[in-house]
């Protein structure tokens, strides 16, 4: 006998579904599938064992996922011209080669996954995805009629169909997932949601959508999904685009044909290499007095300039032109008046 599926959020006999506070880390289940098992939390030990499991356990899980959301279904087959994109995209546009495979795979060993896909809520003539993406669009491609289970989904239960699917198969690189986040965030879900949709725990959602509302939208979308990168570099880079003036310089230089034209991680070190770089050049330069003495370090970042004095090479150079401050600044204004 099939399992239920339950994509209710867990709650108590006394209390409303609305009235239930998110559950404690170490007790709060998947929602989607009405496991028993508790989200993973993050941890370095975590993320290593994570990253050590194989491609086929990745595999094994997202069709685990995909079957027990298909059990007991009827598989039809559909037209995809008659079925749209989720409402809520999160897989960035994969390269032509990339497509061109997948395309070819289906066309040499046939569909053997369905599709999960709900009647479309403001057209009950048409449906809408919530997983299957790539081989919706592959179908597309070929002109043929795609294997899919069609189910009544709200929104909520769309996006945790959507991201849990995703997160079993984990093929979504970190910016894709972080995007997904962010643009369920801007769509009023709760963060309980999106933490059931990426299998995540608020920690590690917070930083997600952290590093996706601090990068600018358009240097997302120039650099592409960087399967080669994770947090650790996106952050980096994070960090790098909120110096003076960096923001505006990245959305400069991702609008470089030349930049485009490089694949997606080579984007990625390219703008990373040339926002460390500016900030190299901005590091003190090393001011001589005529006697030799390297009395003091200036360096220039934007419109501010920093002076550094080491007492160890001029020992209390630096708190005599403290002192003397207001008098440079006085003469400096005799020199400069208002306009």
């Amino acid at each position: 006998m099939a399992r239920k599926i339950s994509f209710d959020l867990p709650t108590t006999a006394d209390t409303p579904a609305q009235d239930v506070a998110p559950a404690p880390s170490a007790n709060r289940v998947r929602p989607l599938l009405g496991l028993d098992r508790p989200i993973k939390q993050s941890s370095a030990l975590g993320a290593i064992s994570q990253s050590l499991g194989g491609i086929s356990e990745k595999v094994k899980r997202a069709e685990e996922i995909e079957q027990k959301l298909i059990e007991g279904q009827v598989i039809v087959e559909l037209d995809p011209a008659l079925i749209d994109n989720s409402f809520v995209p999160d897989r960035m546009e994969a390269t032509q080669e990339q497509n061109a495979a997948f395309r070819e795979l289906i066309r040499e060993h046939g569909q053997n996954v369905p599709i999960l896909v709900r009647p479309k809520p403001s057209d009950t003539e048409r449906y809408e995805v919530a997983f299957g993406h790539r081989r919706l669009r592959a179908a597309r491609d070929l002109g043929i009629k795609v294997r899919a289970v069609v189910r009544s989904l709200t929104d909520e239960q769309l996006v945790i169909a959507q991201g849990q699917e995703n997160s079993g198969r984990t093929d979504l690189t970190f910016i894709e997932r972080a995007r997904f986040a962010a643009r369920l965030e801007d769509r009023k879900f709760s963060r309980e949601i999106i933490m059931a949709s990426l299998n995540v725990d608020k920690a590690a959602l917070s930083r997600l959508i952290s590093i996706a509302t601090r990068v600018p939208a358009p240097v997302i979308e120039a650099i592409g999904p960087a399967p080669a990168f994770g947090r650790v570099r996106w952050q980096e880079l994070t960090d790098l685009l909120e110096q003076e003036n960096n923001r505006a310089r990245a959305i400069e230089m991702v609008k470089s044909p030349s930049f485009g034209a490089l694949d997606t991680d080579k984007r990625f070190e390219t703008l990373t290499a040339g926002l460390r770089e500016k900030a190299a050049r901005a590091r003190a330069e090393t001011w001589a007095a005529n006697d030799g003495t390297h009395a003091a370090k200036i360096s220039r970042a934007g419109k501010k300039i920093t002076l550094t004095f080491d007492d160890r090479v001029a020992p209390q150079f630096g708190d005599f032109v403290r002192q003397r401050l207001q008098a440079l600044y006085d003469e400096f204004k005799a020199g400069n008046p208002p306009a």
